[in-house]
């Protein structure tokens, strides 16, 4: 006995045959036959391929077809259409549409038939899957290693819910204004009328309201602009808020759910050091060159076990494929509750395993997608950073705009809210005069007075330019920059410590 048959013998795959419900097939068949408006109960998610008999299959696809086009399709008009064709054949021919209507129960129940027959060919297609992942894992030549076989047999299984599954529709409009007073509920209760979860950005949390559930919101900029420590402070102040929440009913509760922040550029540990120099405000290079003193070395354990607590989880995995991100949160959310995902950034993902993307512009689509829809199935925010073209530098004016998006068309159809992050000090920095470009040094003082001037009232100030937002204004808020520490902080001069320098 081989690996192959072993397999199959262990989960008693040779002894079965595949679940099947011919009885729900013929009474469907039956009741549609009988009353074409029975193909209402159905039409939303049963398709031809849903039959276990061909037969049956090739009978529903051309009721569907006659209903769909306002023609009537009963048993003379198919009988018409199948009596050249042979199809019926094998089963007495056109007389076994006359069968169909009497093994009809009542058209009543159609969409109960309807259900019976799609959970059969829903279980048929997790053997199927059951089948290859044994199959694959008894493979000693097989292509994949255990991992890949693992994010191959996950991205099947999401594949197979996304496209089987039948419990979407319609919602009353009295259901969504129950939802909506919720919302409103809630703004009104909160201070700031913030009815998602916060940034930890007083101005920016005014502007968005806080991020929501099923938003994919995408946060870009040129290299050097800081993104990825603005990411960091979001999801920091999103893993405050909760295990605020939490320990406010009880000191010693945990938060009922984590945020996820992935890190394709970054390692875990530079992540750690960038949120201890933000809340120590001892500078990130003297903390990674052990420059300090023993005074802010106590200061900087402190904190250390301050935020410790904080429910944030990183992810430095490099690469990453949608199918194995979305695994991952899936496994979050269903063992330790998932509020926030944050991805630092989508251009170094891949797509899924099996996929083959013509182009460059066609993957990074595909990447999209799959985080609108996790945003969606998860029912969480999902802060996606991206990388902005290089045609932002040929431009005099340098703020950000849509099309600077790489591979732009994608990513601003997908994103619920783009936002860019723009400092004039980076660009003036690179304007510093120079005294071989001036004819004498009295021209050369002057430009130099100006731009000292220019830089000191830029200095340490940055914009968040919201360019799209689906369910609000657009807009820009202005924030405070510290490079010393990569932190930014709302544009107050009196707040949280700022002083000014």
């Amino acid at each position: 006995m081989n690996n192959i048959d072993t397999a199959s013998s262990l989960f008693g795959l040779s002894q079965r045959l595949p679940p099947r419900n011919e009885q729900a097939e013929q009474a469907l068949l039956g009741a549609l036959l009988a009353n074409n408006k029975a193909y209402e109960r159905v039409s939303d998610f049963l398709l031809p391929d849903h039959f276990a008999d061909p037969i049956h299959g090739r009978i529903f696809d051309a009721i569907r077809r006659r209903v769909e086009r306002g023609q009537l399709a009963d048993a003379v008009t198919l009988k018409a259409e199948f009596e050249h064709s042979g199809v019926l054949d094998e089963v007495g021919g056109t007389a076994y549409l006359g069968q169909l209507l009497s093994a009809m129960v009542g058209i009543i129940n159609a969409g109960e038939y309807g259900k019976a027959v799609h959970d059969a060919w829903l279980r048929r297609q997790l053997i199927d899957i059951g089948e290859v992942v044994v199959n694959n894992a008894f493979g000693a030549d097989a292509a994949l290693d255990g991992s890949g076989q693992l994010e191959q047999a996950e991205q099947a299984l999401f594949d197979l819910a996304a496209r089987g599954g039948n419990d979407g529709g319609f919602v009353t409009f009295e259901t969504a204004l129950v939802g909506a007073i919720d919302i409103a509920q809630l703004a009104f209760k909160r201070s700031g009328g913030v009815t998602g979860l916060t940034t930890g950005l007083r101005d920016v949390d005014g502007k968005l309201g806080g991020l929501h559930p099923s938003d994919l919101l995408i946060l870009a900029a040129r290299p050097g602009m800081g993104k990825s420590s603005l990411a960091v402070k979001i999801c920091y102040g999103a893993a405050k808020s909760l295990l605020e929440e939490a320990r406010a009913i009880d000191p010693a509760a945990k938060p009922k759910a984590t945020v996820a922040f992935f890190s394709l550029e970054m390692g875990a540990e530079q992540i750690a050091t960038r949120l201890l120099s933000e809340e120590s405000r001892i500078s990130g290079d003297r903390i990674r060159r052990g420059d300090i003193g023993q005074k802010e070395f106590d200061k900087f354990v402190q904190v250390s076990r301050e935020i410790s607590a904080l429910p944030l989880l990183i992810d430095d995995t490099p690469a990453i494929t949608l199918s194995a991100l979305r695994s991952r949160c899936r496994r979050l959310k269903r063992t330790q509750g998932l509020a926030l995902v944050c991805i630092d950034y989508l251009q170094l993902m891949r797509p899924a395993l099996g996929t083959r993307p013509e182009n460059r512009v066609l993957e990074i689509s595909q990447i999209t997608q799959g985080l609108k829809a996790l945003a969606k199935e998860m029912g969480v925010p999902v802060l996606a950073l991206s990388q902005l073209s290089r045609a932002v530098e040929s431009r005099e004016d340098k703020r950000p705009q849509l099309s600077d998006l790489r591979e732009s068309g994608s990513i601003e159809q997908d994103a619920d809210v783009v936002m860019f992050i723009y400092r004039d000090d980076y660009y003036l920095k690179q304007r510093e005069p120079k005294p071989i470009a001036f004819d004498n040094t009295e021209k050369y003082n002057t430009a130099m007075t100006k731009w000292q001037s220019d830089m000191e009232a830029v200095h340490n100030r940055a914009e968040l330019i919201i360019e799209k937002q689906r369910h609000g204004p657009t807009g820009k808020v202005d924030l405070i920059f510290e490079g010393e520490f990569t932190r930014f902080a709302d544009a107050d001069l009196h707040h949280d410590g700022y002083d000014g320098h």
